[in-house]
């Protein structure tokens, strides 16, 4: 089967189009390396450097590559971003999504996997346990912009039969992240401390996040393959851990003795979230396997061997 996947110079997707050419599927990667790198392109996937909003573009790569199955990681996903240029972020995630839509449905495509954001798009959740039918409140550009392409799958699948899967992912750390890409925080503070720089923690190192390890996400994005048909799902742990907790686990895995520096909080951080990933479990037939001290030393080693670049000082929790 012929998978386009967008984004897959990227941390994530890369991951996944690894996964979808090891099962033995045709892949073809769109990335317009803004913040991907070509070492993580998958060496016998066909790579095209071009922006989603490329209608032109686009448009030849499907026409000539007649892909089955489109997977839509790419997107503009820095929150900060989204807050300082909105008609930017909703350029590239909402009119690059309907491009690529629109030429999913005119080549046939079968169907759409597309990638969404659990805390961006919840908000500050009202409820302990966040499940897929609780309110969609984002607080940011980001999140409504991620959210609002949801609602178009659901039209195009009505309209034209597209099928769909949408994955709202947690908080996904691991191996090829880093804090000038897709920034969070375990690459953030490793990347620090290994440049001897002091990480900094926004508030008081008690926000609370749903971690996942990108092994547990590619598992998913390969049963969305073939089940979940036109469903939403959380894809996370459902476990909490403080930006604290993470900080203190770097540092003990590297051996390090120094202190984090706290700094006022940003605008669009949320409190709390932990995610009810059980309609997964049921429905794809998917768990998370990986526990938060595995992924971590999964994560902090790949910092350590790779060839690293200097971390700045302005990059932080």
């Amino acid at each position: 089967m012929k998978i386009l996947v967008t984004g897959a110079a990227g941390f994530i997707a890369s991951h996944v189009a690894d996964a979808y050419v090891e099962a033995g599927h045709e892949v073809v990667i769109v990335d317009d390396l803004s913040r991907g790198s070509l070492r993580n392109v998958n060496s016998t996937a066909r790579f095209y450097q071009c922006d989603i909003r490329d209608q032109a573009a686009i448009e030849k790569i499907f026409r000539s590559e007649k892909p089955a199955i489109v997977n839509h990681h790419a997107a503009q996903m820095d929150v900060r971003r989204g807050v300082r240029e909105p008609l930017f972020d909703a350029d590239v995630n909402i009119l690059g999504s309907l491009n690529l839509l629109t030429a999913a449905v005119a080549h046939n495509v079968k169907r759409f996997i597309y990638i969404a954001s659990a805390g961006a798009g919840y908000g500050e959740p009202q409820v302990d346990l966040v499940g897929e039918d609780c309110p969609i409140n984002p607080i940011t550009p980001y999140g409504i912009s991620k959210h609002t392409v949801e609602h178009y799958l659901f039209t195009f699948n009505f309209l034209y039969g597209l099928q769909y899967v949408v994955l709202r992912y947690g908080n996904v750390y691991g191996p090829r992240q880093n804090s000038q890409g897709e920034a969070g925080v375990f690459a953030i503070f490793s990347e620090q401390m290994l440049a001897g720089v002091q990480p900094v923690i926004y508030g008081d190192g008690n926000k609370v996040r749903d971690y996942v390890y990108v092994s547990d996400v590619v598992a998913a994005n390969v049963a969305a393959l073939e089940r979940g048909t036109n469903e939403i799902f959380n894809i996370s742990t459902g476990e909490e851990t403080t930006d604290l907790e993470v900080f203190q686990t770097v540092r003990s895995l590297l051996g390090k003795e120094v202190e984090p520096k706290y700094a006022p909080r940003r605008p669009g951080e949320i409190d709390r979230i932990r995610l009810d990933v059980s309609k997964a479990a049921h429905l794809l037939g998917w768990i998370p396997r990986i526990s938060l001290e595995e992924g971590a030393r999964a994560t902090v080693k790949y910092f350590q061997t790779r060839e690293r670049e200097p971390a700045s000082a302005s990059t932080a929790a």
